[in-house]
């Protein structure tokens, strides 16, 4: 009896230690577990700090890239506009410089002033000359243009020579006078008085078909003629006075400069220089020489 009960108290014993020990190693292990939950928790927040930082970040660099992006256009919107500006100014320096009265209906339409002369004139090569005792004299500018045109004539088998080209107001007068008393009136359908003549700019020119002919006689049936209309505009000259004109009669010796693309726009479109607006022409003034 006495051994039953000491091993039942040994057994309740070992029941309430072993129980104890149970709670206190799950006591333990509960705590560990409380403390890793909170560490997890911890980590968790910092890690959502970390993605409103991030999130922050990206905001901050979608608002610096519009920003520089803005700046950019800016800055190439200045630059536009100081292209723009200097562009401008270029233009009007060269405008500036530029003789205005080089495009400008003559010929019963304005009157050139009786002291005007080119800036500078050239003297033609006497070969070129339809009378090589004859001194004739072409606007400086103008005469590289022409130099090439007689160049590619001569290369093309044309004989075409210049019988005329700069005539000042007096030497202008002093012609119509000469005409006038020769055929009255009728001067007045081929020769223009002084101050409108074409001549006076020094960008006028007036053609034979070589040096054996009379100056204009039969010109318009000459392979010197139909050479000009299939070529001049390349060197940037027009016919002033073609058929049926309403200023003076048919002259297919008489041509004038006026700068390469108002001559090409003029061929292009079956135009004669008189009768386009002036404003248009105006247009071509900047370009005249380039």
């Amino acid at each position: 009896m006495k051994n039953t009960s000491k091993i039942y108290i040994f057994l309740t014993l070992l029941f309430l230690g072993t129980s104890v020990v149970g709670w206190g190693a799950y006591y333990v292990a509960y705590l560990d577990i409380e403390d890793l939950t909170q560490n997890l928790n911890q980590l968790n927040k910092k890690i959502e700090e970390l993605n409103n930082v991030i999130a922050n970040l990206e905001t901050d660099k979608e608002l610096l890239t519009e920003g520089l992006n803005d700046e950019k256009e800016r800055l190439n919107d200045l630059a536009d506009q100081v292209a723009e500006a200097t562009g401008t100014v270029g233009v009007l320096d060269k405008l500036a410089k530029t003789d205005e009265e080089l495009l400008q209906k003559y010929s019963k339409v304005y009157f050139l002033n009786e002291h005007y002369v080119p800036p500078s004139l050239t003297d033609i090569d006497d070969n070129y000359l339809h009378d090589e005792d004859k001194k004739e004299e072409i606007h400086t500018s103008v005469w590289p243009y022409l130099e090439d045109m007689l160049e590619d004539a001569e290369e093309d088998n044309v004989d075409l020579k210049v019988v005329s080209a700069f005539r000042s107001f007096g030497r202008q007068s002093q012609l119509k006078a000469g005409y006038t008393v020769v055929y009255g009136s009728g001067a007045n359908a081929f020769s223009a008085d002084q101050g409108y003549s074409e001549h006076q700019l020094g960008t006028a020119i007036d053609f034979s078909a070589g040096t054996d002919t009379t100056p204009f006689n039969g010109f318009e049936n000459s392979t010197s003629y139909k050479w000009l209309l299939d070529n001049a505009y390349k060197y940037g000259f027009t016919l002033s006075y073609p058929p049926n004109n309403i200023y003076y009669q048919f002259e297919p010796w008489h041509w004038r400069f006026v700068g390469k693309d108002l001559a090409r726009y003029l061929h292009r479109n079956d135009l004669n220089f008189y009768d386009v607006d002036q404003r248009k022409i105006n247009e071509y003034l900047i370009s005249i020489f380039d």
